[in-house]
């Protein structure tokens, strides 16, 4: 519900007030969507930094931070050391076991003792008979996470960075906020174009803009381009919160494929930056951040920020979060 994200990210910008400036990533990017996910799953507010940390590993697969391969010269000519990769691949194995475990456990509770999520609704039988092993729970657990966390969470990253490099396009947001949002949400995502590429496997003979493709070819999409195509976008290089129409493809193309979760993702991302930009008005990102290093994800892994701290009488009391079923 609406007034559960405003909550969390109330919350969220109470704590970073109190902290005061260091990380934006940590500090706020990342909570927020993986909060969300984890409430609507039932996950207890303690597994929250755990699920975090590994949905990084199974995101962050090409980092060497989360990897474990060293970034040499080999590894970046795509010829890394076979024990090297081995333990790269064991990580992203264990991150993901991890995860599953944790919601086979807790499936197996509310099979007992259901609740009001999402757990217990999967692993219990609907009216027509039907439900989910804890297994399948788990691994729709990872793609739930994996994918209504990173679209989300460096949206939010970039539009800091963003505003930060653009001073104009954060004074018109703040000149109307409610007013442009709308519009900025849609141009940070197509400008930063979280996802960078998916591939797809064509199913059968056919042409595509002039080019023959055969059943059994791979088509690799590339978002970050076609979110840049002249022939869609007037002056596609420019970052303008008031671009209209905008009909970039940051959450995927038409059809099937199209991001199940970008409703939801609107609605954080407007959260979110509507607590920090009308309560910190002045918060902007305070060096060069640190860039995940892949070709799947546009990610920003640490971004350093500051902000000027609100007048005592200016902050609301913090209202520490409420714990998670």
């Amino acid at each position: 519900a609406e007034e559960d994200l405003a909550r969390r990210a109330a919350g969220i910008v109470d704590d970073m007030i109190a902290a005061g400036p260091g990380d934006f990533v940590s500090q706020v990017a990342a909570r927020l969507p993986v909060e969300v996910i984890c409430d609507l799953m039932g996950i207890p507010d303690r597994y929250h930094e755990m699920v975090l940390h590994r949905t990084n590993v199974i995101l962050g697969y090409s980092d060497p931070e989360y990897n474990g391969i060293p970034a040499d010269d080999r590894y970046m000519a795509g010829n890394p050391r076979r024990l090297d990769m081995l333990k790269g691949s064991v990580r992203l194995v264990r991150a993901g076991y991890d995860l599953v475990r944790l919601v086979k456990r807790l499936g197996e509770q509310r099979k007992k003792n259901p609740g009001d999520d999402l757990i217990s609704k999967l692993v219990n039988a609907n009216d027509d008979g039907e439900s989910l092993t804890t297994q399948e729970t788990g691994s729709f657990f990872i793609l739930l996470v994996t994918a209504g966390n990173e679209t989300t969470r460096n949206a939010i990253a970039h539009a800091l960075r963003l505003f930060t490099e653009f001073p104009e396009q954060r004074e018109l947001l703040l000149e109307d906020f409610e007013g442009r949002i709308a519009g900025a949400v849609e141009e940070i995502v197509r400008y930063c174009t979280p996802v960078i590429q998916f591939r797809r496997n064509v199913t059968r003979d056919c042409e595509l803009n002039g080019i023959p493709l055969k059943k059994g070819d791979i088509a690799v999409l590339i978002y970050t381009s076609a979110n840049r195509d002249e022939a869609v976008f007037t002056d596609p290089g420019k970052f303008d919160i008031t671009r209209s129409p905008n009909p970039h493809v940051g959450f995927g193309g038409p059809g099937p494929h199209y991001c199940l979760g970008a409703h939801l993702a609107r609605r954080e991302i407007t959260v979110m930056l509507r607590e920090v930009f009308t309560r910190l008005p002045d918060i902007r990102m305070d060096g060069e951040p640190d860039r995940l290093l892949s070709h799947f994800i546009n990610g920003i892994k640490r971004m350093p920020y500051t902000f000027t701290p609100p007048a005592a009488s200016d902050t609301p009391a913090a209202t520490p979060a409420e714990a998670s079923p």
